[in-house]
């Protein structure tokens, strides 16, 4: 990512304010992300999914077979499946298929494992179709989660995954927390560790379902995971592609350097944000036509 791109992104972005509520929070971020435009070509459509609220994504001409089910980010604590609808779009439209946005509940409200749970529900009611997850930041996190929760459930695994950033690793363990500080224009430890603990207690961070870096991934589905070097949650990436390997799962990373957090939010300003999209759509498309 050049210079130019590393200033857009950071006049875009800014660093979480650490003691903000989290009213205030979700009110800024769902605000602002609520309204970015999807396209004329784009129609969406409240639904329930499991009992779960969602938003059908459908682009104009998308008759592919097959469903995308994304899982909005927001360190679980802000975002909505509308904002979630600002990537499951141009997803859907790459891939030619329709997608479902979930509204999965927040904390502190639902805390863990509510969004496990509210995930699981809208999955059950697409297990056996053809289907493909997808999920940014926490989103990213839940989608992994969902696969370990649908495999020990015994349902029929998605055909596989993208993971945009994932937060995998509740317990901030990893050394890109505090190495790329510096970095982030959004994250800090500070801001993390807040979030963390509306969602989890800290005897629950460690759990499989919380933090999926630290689980047996044994058996889960191919997944393609793309990250940025500026970004603290760097090292939530590079561990789970280790761990995934260690454990015979096929996976793929993209990382692009100097691009932060979700950069994939910036298609159509970055060519790097374009590419992504377009190798996860590829990726996806592989999966459902498998």
């Amino acid at each position: 990512m050049s210079r130019e791109d590393r200033a857009i992104a950071r006049q875009v972005l800014d660093k979480g304010k650490v003691g903000q509520s989290h009213e205030e929070l979700r009110a800024d971020f769902n605000g602002r992300f609520s309204v970015l435009p999807l396209g004329d070509d784009v129609t969406l459509t409240p639904r329930t999914l499991g009992g779960v609220p969602a938003l059908d994504v459908v682009v104009e001409g998308a008759q592919g077979d097959g469903v995308i089910l994304y899982l909005h980010g927001g360190a679980y604590v802000v975002g909505n499946a509308r904002t979630g609808a600002n990537l499951a779009a141009p997803l859907a439209r790459r891939v030619g298929v329709p997608a479902v946005s979930l509204d999965y509940r927040p904390a502190p409200e639902d805390p863990f494992p509510a969004a496990v749970d509210d995930a699981l529900a809208a999955y059950r009611e697409l297990a056996g179709q053809n289907v493909v997850l997808a999920g940014d930041s926490a989103g990213g996190g839940l989608a992994l989660a969902l696969l370990l929760a649908a495999r020990r459930e015994g349902l029929p695994l998605p055909a596989g995954a993208v993971l945009f950033s994932p937060w995998t690793d509740l317990t901030l363990s990893g050394a890109s927390i505090d190495a790329r500080a510096d970095f982030d224009p959004l994250f800090s430890r500070e801001n993390m560790a807040e979030s963390a603990a509306l969602y989890v207690s800290e005897a629950e961070a460690g759990t499989e379902l919380a933090s999926p870096v630290l689980a047996d991934l044994t058996g889960l589905p191919p997944l393609l995971i793309q990250v940025g070097t500026a970004e603290v949650l760097l090292d939530d990436s590079l561990r789970l592609v280790t761990r995934a390997a260690e454990c015979e799962v096929d996976v793929s990373l993209d990382v692009v350097a100097g691009a932060p957090h979700v950069f994939q939010y910036f298609a159509g300003m970055m060519p790097e944000a374009d590419e992504a999209l377009d190798h996860a759509a590829a990726f996806l498309k592989a999966r459902l036509a498998r």
